[in-house]
């Protein structure tokens, strides 16, 4: 062989065999990736996944999507931490993919309400007693923290965020608790938990490791959505006693209702409203602020107020549970 009018040496031989593999390795990764059809909540759906789905339509002809779903959980052994079937996750899958017309789900046989529009209605409730509660925190007596959800209580949680919170009231989704917190028989306080967000930067740096590993570990993240102190309890350190005692019990609650404990605290405060002070007394840490732009904003200009970010460690070694959880599936 012969080129440039010599012949190859022991050097130009290795270069074009490295090239060669090179090659080979990109083609197989492109191969792999042309395999994927979609990526839905960490879960990456081939043509091996549609062939199963459609027999299982076809299978199943009479069966609603909600039982075909559950088929489909049960297939995949898709299930939360607790043994519950990820029922509401594998609808919204197999709808992108009814969408994108790689499967034909049978007819929607009902017609549930719009969460998006019916979850800010609250049904009315009887008079609140708005009497003034001043004094020490040691004058109210034994405070009591109730977990609400799915409970008579649940009601007067929604309503007195829809009330008298800035933000009013709207449905969690996913996993979530709420705590309805009363001295004697007034509520004073409201503090509502759910899923931490898929993206934040500010955490994930926070926390460290890739973004894969962020991923993974964000059910054993629980974000504070509401905080709310009724606005006839004036007592000083009420806020920052009601932050510490929730640390303490949430990682347990959260491992009753949903199978696994919960590492790290997260929680927004506005700074146009709020100085974030108890959160700092009760020993969080600010770990930076957004840049005013929200999640979707379609500039890189200012969209909405400045918030801080703050976190609250539950383990000295949440870093290690975080960066070493396991895909949920």
């Amino acid at each position: 062989m012969a080129r440039g009018g010599r012949g190859w040496g022991l050097k130009e031989i290795c270069i074009f065999s490295k090239k060669i593999l090179a090659f080979h390795i990109a083609a197989a990764i492109l191969r792999g990736v042309a395999e994927i059809l979609l990526r839905y909540r960490g879960r990456q759906i081939g043509p091996e996944e549609i062939t199963f789905l459609r027999q299982l339509i076809a299978a199943h002809r009479q069966l609603s999507r909600r039982r075909l779903s559950v088929l489909v959980c049960q297939g995949w052994n898709w299930f939360q931490p607790n043994g519950v079937p990820r029922d509401m996750v594998c609808r919204g899958l197999l709808l992108a993919l009814h969408r994108a017309g790689y499967i034909e789900l049978p007819t929607k046989r009902c017609h549930p309400p719009n969460n998006a529009i019916a979850h800010r209605r609250v049904k009315a409730m009887a008079p609140v007693d708005r009497t003034a509660i001043k004094g020490e925190l040691a004058g109210l007596g034994a405070l009591e923290i109730r977990l609400v959800r799915r409970t008579e209580e649940e009601g007067l949680f929604g309503y007195l965020l829809s009330q008298y919170h800035y933000l009013g009231y709207s449905r969690p989704v996913g996993e979530h608790l709420k705590y309805l917190v009363l001295a004697g028989p007034r509520p004073v306080a409201c503090l509502g938990w759910s899923s931490a967000p898929r993206q934040l930067d500010l955490r994930d740096e926070f926390i460290g490791g890739s973004k894969e590993q962020s991923r993974r570990s964000l059910h054993l993240i629980a974000y504070n959505t509401r905080f709310l102190i009724v606005p006839w309890a004036r007592i000083p350190h009420l806020a920052s006693h009601l932050l510490g005692r929730i640390a303490w019990r949430i990682s347990a609650d959260w491992q009753k209702s949903y199978g696994h404990p919960i590492y790290l605290l997260e929680s927004f405060v506005d700074t146009e409203r709020f100085r974030g002070a108890c959160y700092r007394a009760a020993n969080w840490i600010c770990v930076g602020q957004s840049n005013g732009r929200g999640t979707k904003a379609p500039t890189r200009r200012r969209t909405c107020s400045i918030k801080q970010l703050w976190v609250y460690p539950l383990s000295a070694h949440f870093r290690q549970h975080l960066l070493g959880a396991t895909d949920r599936g």
